[in-house]
């Protein structure tokens, strides 16, 4: 059996991989650490995300850095803050037994000034985000001249975020005799492009299939109608009260949208999306690493590069539009030789999809039926029933059950467990006739058709936003708090950077006008209008077509 040892690394590497507890490297590991170890030569590498790779470039850097020489050596570039910061920290868990080693991460959204003062005092690897390092060049803050080793890593995911002409710009800047190792899920042609315009003779490695799914993800769908789908994805969760997973959107209205749905329904969930300010996406991202969230709810681009451990679920609500970023999608379950699920959302239109990505992706993917409500029911009083049995007895509570058991002294055993049921359920309409997509509390409180029913509420315009420092949540409770109105009569809160929109129902149109219409905050007139035929309104942009069957280089062929 492959062992660390047998690669080659010294053993101050050694030292620090048997402090993480790695004991067999992973197949991309084995693979790729001996060429870069032994050989100066540019490297291609194709593993799905989360098989190890960031300890694959890592280990042989780390290596061959020379801790005299107090310039930048080792170059990373990758796609998010996230992944920057991730791969910084577990550059320095690899190279903690290396004493003056000093890794600096290179991102957005912090000071450039104190970035640029942990590199004057001698950095020899930066890890950064394409975005950021050209600012810094420009600037002259930063000179990777003299590099020896510049890793590409998620080279798919950055390209595909459009940063295509900033990786092209940096490279410029270093030397031709540098090792370029590029690390990708899956192979799209721009990526093609740069290993071809900016490395010489690559060594390819491939781990899996190129453009392949994870073998541990089961590839579900379910046909849905297009205005059923948060109906599809209660009957989902219904039947899966233990899932943490990912929800991708395509828009961040319709983000925002799920969650608070999400959150009205009683689920742990939260948004990420391009609105959230960073410490709000910081904050988010720390909840649902925890587990206090259960649901993330996220649009692609806010969740590149986020790499989270035990993901149980991956729920497409839709199709995107190219094969490489449901690649991504999926990949983010089924890690470290779990299993995974991956749900995708379709209408009857778009099943000739389901077999393109099948046929590009070499998977096999099960159509199943929505659950019944009957089932859905079944499956929560199974769940619940588990739950009571193993719910530990909490000993500062004993004193107390003396006098429990007192009261329920004279309840027959049957008699008991139907009364603890029947509270427990008694909001759920078991009507046989009942489909799945009519199952849920049926609670007035949060019923869509009540909320959304058109002649009942009014849409309303404000202008303040994130830039506010609002997120949903507290620009509803000030709404709320101001008109004195109850929690329920303000919903469909919708943030954008510089202005919002919420409903509240018709009856209260004139209260809403009439208490905005002198109100200042902070200097600043508050502006609230009614928003016509309720409609939310933004500038109009160009479709994006789909790629699904074109003949675009990037989509499903």
């Amino acid at each position: 059996m492959t062992n660390f040892k047998s690669l080659g690394l010294d053993a101050s590497l050694l030292k620090a991989v048997e402090k993480l507890g790695f004991e067999t490297p992973t197949e991309v590991q084995s693979k790729v650490i001996p060429i870069l170890l032994n050989d100066k030569t540019d490297l291609v590498g194709l593993a799905q995300t989360g098989t190890g790779k960031t300890a694959a470039f890592g280990l042989p850097m780390l290596q061959h850095i020379d801790l005299e020489i107090r310039k930048i050596q080792g170059l990373i570039l990758s796609p998010t803050r996230e992944l920057c910061l991730q791969i910084t920290n577990e550059i320095g868990q690899y190279g903690s037994e290396i004493k003056k080693l000093n890794v600096v991460a290179v991102y957005g959204g912090a000071n450039i000034s104190e970035q640029a003062k942990k590199i004057k005092r001698g950095s020899h690897i930066v890890v950064a985000t394409p975005g950021r390092l050209k600012d810094m060049i420009r600037r002259k803050l930063i000179d990777i001249g003299s590099i020896k080793f510049c890793v590409l890593d998620e080279a798919d995911e950055m390209l595909n975020m459009g940063f295509y002409e900033d990786i092209k710009s940096i490279l410029n800047y270093t030397p031709k005799t540098k090792s370029s190792w590029l690390f990708s899920a899956t192979m799209p042609p721009e990526v093609h492009t740069i290993a071809k315009k900016f490395m010489t003779a690559p060594v390819e490695i491939t781990v899996g299939t190129k453009n392949a799914g994870t073998k541990n993800v089961d590839h579900q769908y379910f046909i849905v109608p297009g205005r059923e789908r948060y109906t599809a994805l209660r009957a989902v969760l219904g039947m899966n009260p233990d899932i943490f997973g990912c929800v991708f959107c395509r828009t961040k209205i319709e983000t925002q949208k799920v969650a608070e749905k999400l959150i009205q329904d009683g689920h742990k969930a939260a948004a990420i999306h391009g609105d959230l300010s960073q410490n709000q996406r910081d904050a988010v991202m720390q909840s649902f690493r925890k587990k206090k969230i259960q649901l993330l709810i996220a649009t692609d681009v806010a969740a590149r590069g986020i790499d989270v451990e035990d993901i149980t679920h991956v729920i497409n609500y839709q199709l995107p539009d190219e094969i490489e970023t449901y690649t991504h999608r999926s990949g983010r379950t089924g890690r470290a030789g779990k299993l995974g699920t991956s749900i995708i959302f379709i209408t009857k239109s778009d099943k000739r999809k389901i077999k393109l990505i099948e046929n590009k992706l070499q998977i096999k993917l099960t159509e199943f039926e929505m659950p019944s409500a009957q089932e859905i029911l079944k499956n929560k009083i199974q769940h619940w029933i588990q739950q009571i049995k193993n719910t530990p007895i909490k000993s500062d509570l004993k004193p107390y059950l003396a006098m429990v058991h007192k009261e329920f002294e004279d309840f027959d055993k049957e008699i008991l467990v139907d009364l603890i049921f029947s509270k427990e359920f008694r909001n759920y309409d078991i009507n046989p006739k009942i489909s799945s997509f009519d199952l849920g509390k049926k609670s007035e409180k949060y019923s869509d058709k009540k909320i959304n029913a058109p002649h009942e509420k009014d849409r309303f315009f404000i202008n303040v936003g994130s830039r506010d420092q609002y997120e949903w949540t507290t620009l509803k409770d000030f709404v709320r708090s101001y008109l004195k109105l109850g929690t329920d009569d303000v919903f469909q809160v919708e943030v954008m950077k510089n202005f919002s929109f919420f409903s509240t129902h018709k009856k209260y149109r004139d209260l809403v006008l009439k208490s905005f219409e002198n109100l200042n905050l902070d200097n600043r007139k508050i502006s609230v209008e009614l928003t016509k035929k309720g409609k939310t309104f933004f500038p109009k942009k160009k479709k994006k077509k789909s790629n699904y069957g074109s003949k675009s280089k990037k989509g499903f062929k």
